[in-house]
């Protein structure tokens, strides 16, 4: 299986692509861990292209996977003809999680991990890959420390691809999903320091399924104590706030909130904000990506 390109690159992101698929090449076996996202997506993509029944995606399914994002990684998995498994985790079971620290999602990738060891030394040793891309080197990711001791590879990291050259060169080879909204855990909605629970998780998944089925595919539900505040992008403010000044509209909203277990609702004026909740956490050094493929 070749994915052809269906437009040019730019000469960096051809010289990026080709570096890929020789890294890719050189593995005999192969195991993404896969969330579905652009970033994991496209090392899948990558992967059953040059690996080909060699290559295995493998999905983290918990409360703070929202479920419509579980189906969506099923569909995209099935689209591109990688092999899917799910594994259950259990990193609500952690208090190094649970209690939602500053390194929770060291904790949320030791787990996984953790899990994907065995899956690829029955596969023959393989390789696990990850969609760690440069520009998260450069972000509170503790993560990718769980990642490196469990000598997981990042080849978009490795290879110096960033966000914007992912999203290039998914549309480049025609991924449906190129412009796919990014999408954090559940866990990601609250505060620092607020636990985290299974209950919590549904109920913010659901609020943020209320959103989507009503027209808004980007989003956050943030979930502060039992108020929820919901986040939109700057564009889409004016029309969510003049949609709902309408009163029953507005009274929908809120009495749906309020089955849901919130208290109060709250629309953030700043709008939609990746990361928003690392604000005030000290300057870190951006990590070094590994040696190159």
């Amino acid at each position: 299986m070749t994915f052809t390109l269906l437009e040019r690159l730019p000469p960096s992101l051809e010289e990026g692509l080709e570096a890929l698929r020789q890294a890719m090449a050189a593995l005999p076996q192969v195991v993404v861990a896969y969330s579905g996202g652009v970033d994991s997506a496209l090392v899948a993509c990558l992967a059953v292209e040059q690996c080909g029944s060699a290559a295995l995606a493998i999905t983290g399914v918990s409360p703070a996977l929202a479920p419509h994002l579980r189906q969506e990684a099923a569909a995209q998995a099935r689209w591109l003809g990688i092999a899917h498994r799910e594994i259950a985790t259990a990193e609500l079971a952690d208090p190094a999680y649970s209690s939602n620290p500053v390194e929770r999602c060291y904790a949320c990738k030791r787990e996984l991990h953790r899990l994907l060891a065995p899956v690829a030394a029955a596969a023959g040793d393989a390789a696990v890959l990850d969609g760690v891309n440069h520009d998260d080197l450069g972000d509170h990711r503790p993560g990718i420390r769980a990642a490196r001791e469990h000598g997981v590879r990042s080849p978009l990291a490795e290879v110096g691809i960033d966000k914007a050259g992912v999203r290039q060169i998914s549309r480049a080879l025609g991924l449906p999903w190129w412009d796919k909204p990014a999408q954090p855990c559940l866990a990601s909605r609250f505060p620092y320091g607020e636990a985290i629970t299974a209950a919590r998780l549904h109920q913010v998944a659901a609020a943020e399924a209320w959103l989507l089925e009503r027209g808004w595919p980007r989003l956050r539900v943030r979930c502060q104590g039992e108020t929820a505040r919901i986040e939109l992008p700057e564009s889409e403010l004016t029309a969510a706030l003049e949609q709902w000044r309408d009163g029953s509209r507005r009274r929908q909203l809120v009495e749906a909130f309020q089955a849901l277990g919130f208290t109060a609702v709250a629309v953030d004026l700043e709008g939609l904000v990746s990361g928003k909740l690392n604000r005030g956490l000290a300057p870190l050094r951006p990590p070094q990506p590994a040696d190159g493929c």
